[in-house]
């Protein structure tokens, strides 16, 4: 399997577990909350899933400028964002592009738990 087809698996698991999390759980939860129930149930699938985890936040020219501390970083190559808002919104998309460029990781999903229909994004940054 070509990596760019295993990310693209690796996304649809995450999808489908978080959806079927927001089924039981419904919304209303703190965030903490849905971070720790989506960790557990990703690991339980055999999946490396770290949360909280330090990532050196990188300028241009390779200086460490500081650290972010994802919600989840799944297999080392996926970036997690978590929400409990009304609505997602133009910063959270930001966030999360900055993130994944500041830490040289090239995708992420921000998911929000804070609606009656779970919200899904799948973002991409191109190593260019």
């Amino acid at each position: 399997m070509n990596l760019k087809n295993d990310i693209f698996l690796l996304c649809d698991q995450v999808r489908e577990t978080a959806f079927a999390l927001h089924s039981y759980l419904k919304y209303g939860h703190m965030e903490k909350v849905y971070e720790n129930g989506l960790a557990h149930r990703l690991r339980q699938t055999g999946l490396r899933v770290d949360q909280q985890s330090a990532l050196k936040v990188m300028d241009e020219d390779g200086t460490p400028l500081g650290d972010y501390f994802a919600d989840l970083l799944v297999e080392e190559k996926l970036i997690v964002e978590l929400k409990t808002c009304k609505a997602l919104a133009s910063e959270h998309v930001a966030q999360l592009l900055g993130y994944l460029r500041g830490c040289r990781i090239e995708h992420g999903l921000l998911i929000n738990f804070g609606t009656p229909k779970l919200e899904i994004r799948k973002y991409a940054l191109s190593a260019s």
